[in-house]
């Protein structure tokens, strides 16, 4: 199940991936208000002028920033999150999103958290082989939707595997400018297309990922799945679902490498072990995972 959510979503964007400025122009509708922002600013007349784009982009707009944790709801308002703040603030470390530890960040509370994405989280975390097609998705998620009880429609889940797959296949289809813009979550290359509707998981050990988020990510998933136990397995962090390494897609040595420098960018809040055959990380202190989000950009 998608982590911090209670239900399944499988629509909001309007077909619309995610594409590079739409965070910075949330981010600036809404925190020039305090303590928060109404909810108005996406659906009143002055929106389209507001953020540049038509009706539906604007509610696409507001679906991303949500779904990406860069805005969260707040009583009856908006509000942007810590992460949006240390990333766009007014002493950003990326005020355009051109960081790959941005885009990566991106990637892992969409595929990693799953709120308000759910295709997202399944395709990244249930897909079992390296390679799959549309319709390998479209039985999983239909069987997934299923065992949750949840009503889904055969075209709502086709479009929301469209846009999944737009996201990160730069270019993929259509020819109008929304098509041949390229989606953010693009650069981080970890789907290529192949022949006859073949799309293939690329593995690796992905150099553009700091390994300060990496970090960041694993005491996420951490936070959430055993918040009580101090200590977490290699193969929990690298296989378990919705692990840095499943979301990831690192390689086995990938994330070898990563643990073992753990100790190194926590200054020992965690630490790699391997004695008697046990590999597992140990955590010998709390840490707090946004000071490894603003090491990511040092």
């Amino acid at each position: 199940m998608p982590q911090n959510t209670q239900t399944l979503i499988f629509s909001g964007h309007e077909t619309f991936p995610l594409r590079q400025l739409w965070l910075r122009k949330a981010f600036d509708a809404i925190s020039g208000h305090a303590p928060t922002a109404p909810k108005s600013l996406f659906s009143d007349h002055e929106a389209i002028v507001r953020f540049g784009v038509g009706k539906n982009m604007v509610s696409s707009i507001k679906h991303w920033a949500i779904a990406s944790n860069f805005m969260e709801e707040h009583g009856t308002g908006f509000r942007p999150t810590e992460e949006a703040t240390i990333i766009l603030g007014p002493d950003g470390y990326d005020p355009y999103c051109e960081h790959p530890a941005t885009v990566w960040l991106i990637h892992w509370f969409l595929a990693g958290r799953g709120k308000r994405s759910t295709t997202w989280h399944w395709l990244f975390n249930h897909i079992p082989s390296q390679n799959f097609t549309r319709e390998d998705i479209l039985s999983g998620l239909t069987e997934f939707a299923s065992e949750h009880q949840h009503r889904a429609t055969e075209t709502t889940l086709r479009r929301d595997i469209e846009c999944c797959i737009k996201s990160y296949v730069p270019n993929l289809g259509g020819d109008s400018a929304e098509d041949v813009a390229e989606p953010i979550l693009g650069e981080l290359g970890l789907i290529q297309q192949g022949g006859k509707g073949i799309f293939e998981f690329r593995r690796g050990p992905k150099h553009t990922l700091p390994d300060q988020l990496f970090a960041y990510a694993l005491l996420d998933y951490w936070s959430r799945r055993a918040p009580n136990v101090s200590t977490m397995s290699f193969d929990t962090a690298a296989h378990d679902f919705g692990s840095p390494g499943r979301v990831f897609k690192l390689d086995e040595n990938g994330i070898a490498d990563r643990v073992l420098n753990l100790e190194n960018i926590t200054r020992g809040a965690l630490r790699w072990s391997d004695t008697a055959g046990m590999r597992q990380i140990i955590k010998m202190r709390d840490i707090k995972p946004l000071s490894l989000l603003r090491a990511a950009y040092a």
